[in-house]
């Protein structure tokens, strides 16, 4: 069954994760309407190819057009509008950058499977294990039934309030009416029925008393539920955030969250219109004592102070800024680039649409800028807040926000901070008209503090600081961060880093590999304790060791070596990384010859992968070989499956030898790289060859050559394959082979 159809079988909660992958840059509509086809696509090859990412972009654009010719057949007015607007969006975001969209369809495709295996495990384990955010939510949507009841239960009891006095307002009347006519009426009927008014005037009282004090109870409930919404599940909301945008798990509670607060704005504006009609009944009728007199007022300003406080804390930064043109590093701006960010309106009512107008503001709150940097907002910084298409939710996109420095005259004075650790703020403010009660409310939201930049080369350090602020703090305000950053625990750290790469690949760190991390980072006594201590200047600072760089960027190279060359055989798992040569000495030891891992180059700051295998020597004892590491240089030219698979050292007889056997642990090295070989090319058409030959050029290949004896093997060996080999065997000869290798050339110069 196809992957789309199988999420769409799911319960509501997988359901709605899926909904948070889906945004205006890849509306859910594509994934609905061109779901095999997308499904039909490695978007993992594409999204690491430029040509074929373009290739694959104006393909989906066809597939867009013959869904529009589809609709069209059928009259469907409606969604040939939204198809064709899609298109447009499409282009308008991805004509330049068609990876980008080729990254977001892979990642998405990459979280259903998660979220598939993730449901199917719970279906196979019955689901006895509760986490406690499900049984949370359980206990708030138990809270919410029980107001909603409570609110049914007033309105009822108040229409048969009204149904009574309506019945004794009639009664007495009519007895007025009686008593004035010539004796018509017995005096001992009319002494019972005035004794019958007067035990309905106690039942009135009665029921205008319990309603009132229905009223004070239903206010309590929904104060204590409105505190548990905006003190703790608000905070974690955005806490979650804060997670998902440094790579942890995606943050998909924002749609039960605004059916939260929507649940309690309904309730409220229903006690207000009870409230009204206590007033009207009040006037039709009144006594000494009225509890609705005494107690009117007072509900009222409750119920406003708690709509009011509600509608306060429901203006959130759904989406934080980002630029479109690097999705996975959030937070970090760059000036004259621009940058989207979104805001929901969390109570989701159809009065509010299109009364909410929102500007966004820089460092508003900023008092002490001296040594700082100071921006303005370019583009349209003000957005009318409207109901979207998609999930009718109350939301802005500011789409096309850029920041340009001010010019300070003169030198500018150095800020306490560099470019990379300055926080900034941006906000937002909006203003809601109550105009039944003619209050005016004050909304602002703010996101997370942002780091501008004004270089792309400072973007790993600007993400290195975001990672640090928000893996050690909450507080959005905190501009004076890096004043004094704190140090993170390990524990804190090394799930952060494992984020670094399931968010970019298929596969997190593995306690192996976190091991090393954390010997490299804490030294190997203190790398089993999670308390361990990691200063900022350890994690992203340059070492007073002029041959050492920062840890960050050691991590950051490698995280762009392996998406831009490595990224299958991460995935797949065969890759070991990181691992020291001690440890990776222990682990090949006693394997059989030829048995080889991979690892990544802890001498390069931008990123390498070598490769070590173990080999027997005349005494039988383990002797290892490593590989000069390969870089994004190397890997650009030649995949590392096909270097494995060809490469070949020197040995006394001049014979070239694959040492390479088996990969770690026991697994034969072509079954674990036969998918990743090269496709054997296809022969010349003979009009080819035969233009090649008019030509007069004669094909040819680079290669390099390398004689090194078994025994003289070091770290700095470079590989022979068996095609320079047989080019050079073209040129002199198998006899003449052993001179050519053997000869003193002249230099070049």
């Amino acid at each position: 069954m196809a992957q789309w159809c199988q999420l769409q079988m799911l319960e509501g909660k997988y359901l709605e994760q899926v909904d948070q992958l889906y945004d205006d840059s890849f509306p859910m509509d594509i994934r609905q309407y061109l779901s095999r086809w997308i499904e039909s696509i490695d978007w993992d090859t594409v999204a690491i190819q430029d040509s074929l990412a373009t290739v694959r972009f104006h393909d989906l654009l066809a597939q867009l057009d013959d869904q529009h010719s589809r609709f069209a057949l059928e009259n469907n007015f409606l969604l040939q509008h939204n198809i064709r607007k899609i298109k447009r969006n499409l282009q308008d975001r991805f004509q330049e950058d068609p990876v980008h969209m080729a990254m977001i369809i892979s990642k998405n495709l990459g979280e259903e499977r998660k979220i598939l295996a993730t449901a199917k495990s719970a279906e196979e384990e019955g689901e006895v294990l509760v986490s406690p955010m499900v049984v949370e939510k359980q206990k708030l949507d138990n809270k919410m039934k029980e107001i909603k009841d409570r609110v049914q239960c007033v309105d009822q009891n108040i229409k048969n309030v009204e149904d009574l006095q309506d019945e004794y307002d009639f009664k007495v009347n009519t007895l007025k009416n009686r008593e004035n006519e010539m004796n018509s009426m017995a005096q001992k009927e009319l002494e019972k029925e005035k004794l019958l008014i007067g035990r309905m005037c106690l039942e009135l009282k009665a029921k205008r008393e319990d309603v009132v004090t229905q009223l004070m109870d239903l206010l309590n409930h929904i104060q204590a539920l409105l505190s548990d919404l905006i003190s703790e599940e608000l905070p974690e909301w955005k806490q979650r955030q804060q997670i998902a945008c440094i790579g942890g798990p995606p943050n998909a509670c924002v749609d039960q969250l605004q059916n939260w607060f929507t649940a309690v704005a309904e309730s409220l504006q229903q006690v207000r219109q009870h409230l009204k009609k206590l007033q009207e009944l009040e006037q039709k009728l009144t006594y000494e004592n009225d509890p609705i007199t005494l107690r009117k007022a007072f509900l009222e300003a409750r119920a406003l102070e708690l709509l009011k406080s509600l509608l306060i804390n429901s203006l959130v930064v759904e989406r934080q800024p980002c630029m479109p043109t690097h999705p996975q590093r959030p937070l970090v701006l760059k000036t004259g680039v621009q940058f989207t960010v979104k805001l929901r309106f969390l109570v989701k009512l159809q009065e509010f649409n299109y009364q909410l107008k929102v500007k966004a503001l820089f460092d508003k709150d900023v008092t002490e800028k001296k040594g700082f940097r100071k921006f303005n907002i370019l583009g349209t910084n003000t957005k009318v807040m409207n109901m979207e298409e998609s999930n009718g939710s109350l939301a802005a996109e500011f789409r096309h926000l850029q920041l340009k420095e001010q010019k300070v005259a003169g030198n500018r004075n150095e800020g306490p901070l560099i470019v990379t650790e300055e926080l900034h703020s941006l906000s937002f403010e909006s203003e809601l008209q109550l105009s039944q009660s003619g209050l005016n409310i004050k909304l602002e939201a703010m996101s997370l503090p942002v780091v501008v930049i004004s270089n792309v080369c400072q973007l790993p350090s600007g993400w290195a600081s975001i990672l640090w602020y928000n893996m050690l703090t909450t507080e959005p305000k905190n501009l004076k961060f890096f004043m004094s950053p704190p140090s993170a625990k390990w524990s804190q750290l090394s799930e952060v880093l494992s984020w670094q790469f399931s968010s970019v690949t298929k596969r997190g760190l593995n306690q192996e590999q976190l091991n090393m991390l954390a010997d490299k980072l804490l030294g190997a006594k203190a790398k089993g304790n999670p308390e361990g201590q990691i200063p900022w200047t350890k994690f992203c600072k340059q070492s007073a060791n002029e041959k050492a760089f920062p840890f960050w960027l050691w991590i950051e190279g490698i995280l762009d070596l392996i998406k831009r060359h490595l990224l299958s055989l991460w995935n797949d798992g065969f890759i070991m990384g990181f691992i020291s040569k001690e440890r990776e000495k222990a682990l090949l030891s006693d394997k059989c010859p030829g048995t080889f891992l991979l690892r990544f180059s802890e001498s390069s700051r931008e990123g390498a992968i070598t490769f070590t295998w173990v080999e027997l020597d005349v005494h039988d004892k383990s002797v290892f070989h490593s590989v000069e590491p390969y870089t994004k240089k190397e890997l650009g030219a030649v995949s590392l499956p096909d270097i494995i698979r060809t490469y070949k050292v020197m040995a006394t007889d001049n014979i070239p030898e694959n040492p390479l056997r088996f990969l770690y642990p026991d697994i034969p090295k072509d079954k674990a790289f036969l998918k990743y070989y090269p496709k054997p090319a296809e022969s010349p058409e003979p009009m080819d060859v035969e233009s090649t030959e008019k030509r007069g050029y004669m094909k040819t290949e680079l290669i390099s050559v390398s004689e090194v004896h078994p025994s003289k093997m070091h770290d700095n060996m470079m590989p022979m394959s068996p095609d320079d080999y047989r080019v050079l065997e073209q040129f002199v000869g198998p006899r003449d082979i052993d001179a050519v290798m053997n000869a003193d050339f002249p230099s070049d110069n």
